[in-house]
């Protein structure tokens, strides 16, 4: 089964085909906040348009219009194409990619999350989570690091606090779902935002 992936949930946009155990084509780019614009014409420049039996895409957490924009293209294509589609988080797909470089064998990945704040949790090497995923002040994600390696593109609010932390500066990429175990490929293609929205329904007086 050739499988699609998608990723699009931070400053990086990226998509790879999967087929018998192997990554067959992928592209990486970074682009800000052009997912929108660029998404699409990545995926028609891999072979055969990038046309797949199945479609993970990263669901965050993450920047929210990216995760957004990724999920979006993902259901559309699935439904033009009659092609499953399942979801993925780029918690442990960061860290999949962090354990494949033998960076260590515990690590805390570190994401920006907007608002002054980081998404954290720490992954064993089975990428089993040895903590809850929290959107955390950066001083209280250092003060949560207990020794483990930092890695993420959210490591850079740690490393102004303390310039002596073990980090690797980290953006998800759509070829490291190769990395995945099943069970984390198979999640809800719905965005997982890991904090509290901004706006709260108003309360009738």
């Amino acid at each position: 089964m050739r499988t699609l992936v998608i990723e699009t949930s931070t400053t990086a946009c990226s998509v790879a085909l999967l087929e018998s155990g192997a990554v067959i084509a992928r592209a990486h780019d970074v682009v800000g906040r052009g997912h929108a614009e660029r998404l699409i014409p990545m995926i028609a420049e891999l072979p055969n348009g990038g046309r797949a039996d199945r479609i993970i895409v990263d669901c965050g957490p993450g920047s929210f219009t990216g995760v957004r924009v990724g999920i979006a293209a993902a259901r559309g294509l699935a439904l033009g194409w009659g092609a499953k589609i399942a979801g993925f988080s780029s918690l442990p797909l960061v860290a999949a990619a962090a354990f494949a470089d033998r960076l260590t064998d515990d690590i805390a990945v570190v994401m920006e999350g907007g608002h002054g704040e980081v998404f954290m949790q720490a992954f064993a090497t089975d990428l089993s989570p040895r903590s809850d995923m929290v959107s955390l002040k950066p001083a209280a994600a250092l003060a949560a690091l207990t020794g483990r390696r930092a890695v993420g593109n959210g490591v850079r609010w740690l490393a102004a606090l303390d310039d002596t932390i073990d980090l690797t500066e980290a953006l998800p990429d759509a070829a490291s779902a190769i990395l995945l175990p099943e069970t984390l490929s198979a999640l809800a293609p719905s965005p997982i935002y890991g904090r509290a929205p901004d706006a709260k329904p108003s309360v009738p007086k």
